[in-house]
């Protein structure tokens, strides 16, 4: 398949190149071309095209990568609010997941995908209690997802998460799978030091949920004298990289380890408001070089799946902590939602628009009042922007939502009724 944009604007998100008018040429799940606009005979020497898309001075840029997330958790949207964490946790999402089972999720998960479509986004890093079942859905539905293993106490073993590292890191597939456990309050020392001599083996890199509460970090370092990242890099999780999700209440010497392991920190600003958890550090993450990623968090604790309104919270609320407008300016955290996410979920491929890389884009409609004026498309993302000016949503190479409809595998309205149906036999 060989598509054609063309009268459309272009942010790459390659360093120090702005916005550029231009066209871009998708072949098969690969990017051809980005530029200018070409001439009748140079566009002659390439062959027809399958379509030809005149974009109308909208915006061409990278997918979003929602780099922490539980897509399944959907059905748990609006059930279990206004809740601390720890009650929210333990009263309300574990009982209720203890009656899922394979085909729940995966049912659950894709509609998750049919939202992450309408909102830009177009890979997550998911964490859930059956990767398989993630992991089938989005094969099914052509959506590009990164397994995270979610092992802890009373889920998946370290020998599961061989078995599913094994199974789905397979070349030039859409789902691929990397080391991860639930927490440090959820996993016994016998489970994390299996899971760092696995990373060992792989030579592979590590992600948990990280110091999201001031009550964790307190009780871990009331069980082993240091914080869940202090306990967690002694054990050798991090010696070949990963990272942390949620990041909220670290100190000076977790900071230093984030610095000196190389390890991402995956902000989750909607979920972390809504659960009165903290304000992650942002500001302080950028001034110290860690990369930091943007994650939605499940639908059970945000409500929304939505990256744009993740931006504005995450640049928002680094202003109020640091009490200075000028911290975490829109560029960056741009950047975060895009190529940091897909750097820390191993997504190479995916970060940019240039030639070779995946063909994983969204077009943004300007032509809306929100949009306008023109003076910085960056910064009208970031602050200004929603999901209704998603106008379509392309994932290795393939339009999956266009102009308010889907084309997926599955049609919306099945995968509602299905969504639908687990939950009234579950409740």
């Amino acid at each position: 398949m060989k598509i054609r944009f063309y009268h459309v604007r272009i942010l790459t998100m390659e360093e120090d190149r702005p916005v550029f008018e231009g066209e871009l040429h998708v072949k098969d799940d690969r990017i051809s071309y980005v530029g200018g606009s070409l001439g009748a005979e140079e566009l002659s020497a390439l062959g027809s095209f399958d379509r030809e898309i005149d974009g109308g001075g909208n915006l061409l840029l990278p997918g979003f990568k929602n780099a922490h997330t539980h897509s399944a958790m959907t059905f748990l949207r609006s059930y279990a609010d206004d809740l601390p964490l720890d009650e929210w946790l333990n009263r309300k999402v574990f009982p209720m997941e203890a009656k899922l089972d394979e085909e729940k999720i995966y049912w659950l998960a894709q509609l998750a995908f049919l939202e992450y479509l309408t909102g830009g986004i177009t890979a997550a890093f998911d964490m859930y209690l059956i990767p398989d079942a993630v992991g089938k859905a989005a094969r099914d539905f052509g959506f590009r997802t990164v397994l995270v293993g979610a092992m802890n106490n009373f889920c998946q073993s370290p020998e599961d998460e061989e078995r599913c590292y094994r199974t789905w890191n397979r070349e030039g597939d859409l789902v691929s799978y990397r080391l991860g456990f639930h927490a440090e309050y959820t996993t016994s020392m016998e489970r994390m030091k299996a899971l760092a001599d696995l990373a060992h083996r792989f030579q592979a890199p590590v992600f948990a949920h990280n110091s999201e509460t001031e009550k964790e970090v307190r009780e871990c370092i009331g069980r082993y004298g240091k914080t869940p990242t202090q306990v967690m890099d002694e054990l050798g999780l991090f010696d070949y990289g990963g990272g942390g999700y949620h990041c909220i209440w670290l100190g000076q010497e977790d900071f230093e380890i984030f610095r000196r392991r190389g390890l991402f920190a995956v902000t989750c600003p909607g979920s972390n408001t809504k659960l009165a958890s903290g304000i992650a550090p942002v500001a302080e993450f950028l001034r110290r070089g860690i990369p930091v990623a943007i994650g939605t968090d499940g639908a059970a604790s945000n409500n929304c799946l939505d990256m744009f309104r993740e931006m504005f919270l995450v640049t928002g609320l680094a202003k109020l902590r640091e009490k200075d407008a000028s911290v975490v300016p829109a560029e960056n955290v741009l950047r975060m939602a895009t190529v940091n996410g897909a750097r820390a979920m191993g997504l190479t491929g995916c970060e940019t628009l240039s030639a070779g890389q995946k063909a994983d884009l969204i077009m943004i409609d300007m032509d809306q009042p929100n949009m306008r004026p023109l003076s910085d498309p960056e910064k009208n993302l970031v602050y200004s922007g929603s999901k209704q000016n998603v106008c379509l949503t392309m994932i290795d190479g393939k339009i999956l939502y266009e102009c308010g409809k889907f084309y997926t595998a599955a049609e919306p309205g099945l995968i509602y009724e299905k969504a639908e149906e687990i939950l009234h036999r579950i409740h």
